[in-house]
């Protein structure tokens, strides 16, 4: 059976944040790579990418959801996607995993998530700062990226990092040959 991915991409989401993640993902015939947008219209990244997702938010059915990717980008600090807030509590509450990169971390720090689990973050004061309500210090992991439970976070320089956790768990290789891709895409090593 095909596992289905969700990215949630919005104006200004860090287009390279998830640079590595989706061509691994989308190459493989045991998932279906889904982008979906609060309306389903076209949003330009960052970088002044313009895109159109595969649908929209109101569309998506949870329980066909096999993993939640959230980029980094700075509407999470200002509050601009708020409106994905009930959409994500429903995934949590159905225990789906969720893989959430650079500000991101901060929004899920902000929904009370990271209290429970192991996690990291641009910064721990970074994310004090963004997330006033964010009381999970004694689970902070000074990383470039971590997996606590179903639930990846990762600095946002770390997008190799992100996209190795993200294939962890969702076994898309295995040890070897994720190695293999890490120290590929990380150090330039190739090996056969």
């Amino acid at each position: 059976m095909t596992k289905k991915i969700y990215i949630f991409l919005f104006d200004g989401y860090s287009d390279w944040e998830i640079s590595y993640v989706t061509p691994e993902i989308n190459k493989s015939e045991q998932f279906e790579l889904n982008y979906f947008s609060f309306d389903g219209n076209s949003v330009s990244s960052m970088g002044g990418l313009k895109v159109t997702p595969n649908t929209a938010l109101p569309e998506l059915n949870i329980d066909e959801i096999d993993m939640l990717i959230l980029p980094g980008g700075t509407a999470w600090e200002s509050g601009s996607n708020e409106a994905i807030t009930p959409f994500v509590k429903a995934v949590i509450e159905k225990g789906k995993p969720i893989a959430a990169i650079c500000a991101a971390t901060a929004y899920l720090g902000q929904l009370g998530v990271l209290d429970r689990v192991q996690h990291t973050s641009n910064d721990l004061y970074y994310l004090k700062a963004v997330s006033p309500q964010y009381t999970g210090d004694k689970n902070y992991i000074n990383s470039l990226a971590v997996t606590g439970g179903n639930m990846i976070t990762a600095n946002g320089i770390a997008p190799i990092e992100f996209a190795q956790e993200v294939f962890k768990m969702l076994e898309l290789y295995n040890d070897t040959d994720l190695e293999k891709w890490f120290q590929l895409f990380k150090n330039g090593v190739w090996s056969e």
